[in-house]
C-alpha cells in the first residue's frame, strides 16, 4: 500500500533539482540604468545575494566565440575580478569554472542554446569552487549583445520569490465563480428543458442546444484520447499546437456565443428575419441579431487568435474566451448519474496524477509531461502556448516573473470536471426539491479544494495536478451530503427522482393551462 505514495515522493524529489533561478543585471560602465536577464545557477557552487545593492558590479569579458574547455582557450593575462561568458558544450561545468576561477575569474555565465539546466557537479568540486557559475539563454545574450556596448558590467544576485502571487486570488474568483455559475445554469436549463417538454408552444426554446449524456463508454474513450493527445503534444508540440489553437478558436466562438445569446434575444431590436433563399445555413431564415452575434463572436476569436502573443493584454481575452467554453460545456455534458460523475473524476484523478507526478521519472529531462505541454517546451521552435488553460500575470513585483514564468495557469480540466459534478448536483437539487444544499455544498467544496492547491503549490514550488486535491473534497462532500440526507441510492443511479420529476412538470404544465 505504500509503493504508489513512495512513487508520488520519489517524482516530487525529482522535480526538486539543484538549480535554482536568479537574476543577471546588465548594464553599460558608468550608466546606472540597465536590465535584468534570467539565469539558472546552482547555489552548491557559491551562493548569489538576495539583493542587487549588495551584488558586485563586475565587467563582462566576452569570450562567447570559445568553450573555454582548454587553457589555450584563456586569452593572455586571464579574467583578473572578471566574469566570462562562454558557451555551452564540449566538456564539463566543472572544467569550465575552474579554468575560469585559476584565471581569477569572480564569476562564469555560460550561454546555452538549448534547456537551462542546472550546472551540476559533485561534492569534491563543490568544496574547490568558490566562485558563482550560471547559464544564461542564447537568445537573451544576443539582446544583451545588441543592448549593452564593450564596457558592459553584469552583477548577479538571487530575489527572494514572493510565496503565493495576488494572482491567485483572480484565479480562484475566476475558476469558482465558473464553476458556480455554470453548474447552475446547467441544472436550472436542465429542469426548464423538462417543462418545456410538455408546453405545446416552446417557441425559442427549440432553437436551445441538445445535452449529451456521458457514458461510460465515452469516459473510457475521452481518457484514452486525453492520453494520447498530450503525448502526441510532448513529443510532437510545434506540429500539434497550432491546430489546438485553430480548434480552441471555434470553440470558444461556440461558446461565446451560446452565452451572450440569452442576452441578445433579450433586446427588443434587430428581431427581423433575413429574405428567403437557398445559402447553406442561411435558408432557415435566422435574424439579424443572431448574425451579428455571430459575427462579433468569430471576430473576438480571430482577434485573440492574431494577438495571442500580446502578453499585456491578450491574456485577459483568452481567460474570457476560456470562461465561455467552460460555461458552453458545463451547459451541454451531462453526467446522468452520480456513479457516472465518480468514474469519470476518479479515472481523470489517476491521469492527472500520473502525468505531473509519476512523467518525471520517465522524460529525459526530468519534468512532467503534463506541465511541459501546459506551459510550453522552453526549446520549443515556434514558442507557442496552449489555450487550454485561465493564465493571469503575476501581480507582484518579482524579477524571477523573467525566467519564464511570467504567469499562473489553471487549466480547462480542473473547472470543467469537477463542474460537471456540481452541475449534477444542482439539477438533483431541483428535481427532488432539496434546497440546492448539493449545489452549494459541492461549490464550497470545489473552493476549498482550489485553496489547497494552491497552498500546496506554495509550499512544494512546483506544477500541482489540481484534480489531486479537487476531486476529492467535491467527490467526499457530495457521498456525505447524500448519506446525511439518506438519499444515496437516488443520488448514487439517479433513478427515481427523473420520473418524478417529468410527473411535477406534467403537473405544473397540466395547471398552467386554461
Amino acid at each position: 500500500m505504500r509503493v504508489p505514495e513512495t512513487l508520488i515522493w520519489a517524482a516530487i524529489l525529482v522535480q526538486k533539482v539543484v538549480g535554482e533561478y536568479g537574476m543577471a543585471h546588465f548594464s553599460d560602465k558608468g550608466k546606472s540604468k540597465g536590465k535584468d536577464y534570467c539565469i539558472f545557477f546552482n547555489s552548491q557552487w557559491a551562493r548569489l545575494p538576495q539583493d542587487l545593492n549588495k551584488a558586485s558590479r563586475l565587467q563582462i569579458y566576452d569570450l562567447t566565440t570559445s568553450v573555454l574547455c582548454s587553457p589555450s582557450e584563456v586569452p593572455e593575462g586571464g579574467f583578473p575580478n572578471r566574469i566570462p561568458m562562454v558557451m555551452r558544450g564540449n566538456c564539463t561545468f566543472y572544467e569550465k569554472v575552474r579554468l575560469a576561477q585559476i584565471n581569477g575569474a569572480k564569476g562564469l555565465l555560460i550561454v546555452s542554446k538549448d534547456r537551462l539546466t542546472p550546472p551540476a557537479g559533485n561534492k569534491t568540486q563543490y568544496e574547490e569552487i568558490d566562485i558563482p557559475v550560471a547559464l544564461l539563454s542564447y537568445s537573451d545574450m544576443l539582446d544583451i549583445s545588441k543592448t549593452f556596448g564593450k564596457g558592459r558590467l553584469v552583477a548577479m544576485y538571487a530575489p527572494n520569490e514572493p510565496v503565493l502571487d495576488y494572482n491567485m486570488v483572480i484565479i480562484f474568483l475566476m475558476a469558482v465563480g465558473t464553476v458556480a455559475i455554470g453548474g447552475y445554469w446547467a441544472g436550472s436549463r436542465d429542469s426548464k428543458k423538462r417543462y418545456m417538454k410538455h408546453k405545446r408552444d416552446d417557441g425559442a426554446e427549440k432553437q436551445d442546444e441538445e445535452t449529451v449524456d456521458v457514458t461510460p463508454i465515452m469516459i473510457c474513450v475521452f481518457v484514452v484520447m486525453c492520453c494520447s493527445m498530450l503525448v502526441l503534444l510532448y513529443f510532437f508540440y510545434d506540429r500539434l499546437a497550432i491546430w489546438v489553437i485553430a480548434i480552441f478558436c471555434v470553440a470558444s466562438s461556440v461558446g461565446l456565443y451560446s452565452c451572450l445569446w440569452p442576452f441578445v434575444r433579450r433586446l427588443p431590436f434587430c428581431k427581423c428575419r433575413i429574405p428567403e433563399n437557398n445559402l447553406p445555413y442561411l435558408h432557415k431564415r435566422p435574424q439579424i441579431r443572431m448574425l451579428l452575434l455571430s459575427a462579433f463572436c468569430i471576430g473576438v476569436s480571430i482577434t485573440w487568435m492574431v494577438f495571442r502573443n500580446e502578453d499585456q493584454w491578450a491574456w485577459a481575452l483568452q481567460d474570457a474566451l476560456g470562461i465561455a467554453f467552460c460555461l458552453y460545456m458545463l451547459k451541454t455534458v451531462r453526467l446522468p448519474t452520480f456513479k457516472a460523475c465518480t468514474l469519470l473524476l476518479t479515472v481523470l484523478f489517476v491521469y492527472d496524477v500520473f502525468f505531473v507526478f509519476i512523467t518525471p521519472l520517465f522524460t529525459k529531462s526530468g519534468e512532467s509531461i503534463m506541465v511541459e505541454v501546459a506551459a510550453g517546451p522552453s526549446d520549443s521552435s515556434t514558442h507557442e502556448k496552449l489555450p487550454m488553460v485561465l493564465k493571469v500575470p503575476r501581480l507582484n513585483f518579482s524579477p524571477l516573473a523573467l525566467c519564464d514564468r511570467p504567469f499562473s495557469l489553471l487549466g480547462f480540466g480542473d473547472i470543467l470536471v469537477p463542474g460537471l459534478l456540481v452541475a449534477y448536483c444542482h439539477r438533483f437539487d431541483i428535481l427532488t426539491q432539496s434546497s440546492r444544499i448539493y449545489f452549494v455544498a459541492c461549490t464550497i467544496a470545489y473552493g476549498i479544494g482550489l485553496l489547497i492547491t494552491f497552498v500546496a503549490l506554495a509550499l512544494m514550488q512546483m506544477g500541482q495536478p489540481a484534480l489531486l486535491y479537487l476531486v476529492p473534497c467535491t467527490l467526499l462532500t457530495s457521498l456525505t451530503v447524500a448519506l446525511w440526507r439518506r438519499e444515496l441510492p437516488q443520488f448514487w443511479t439517479g433513478s427515481g427522482f427523473v420520473s418524478a420529476a417529468e410527473g411535477s412538470a406534467v403537473c405544473e404544465c397540466h395547471c398552467s393551462l386554461p
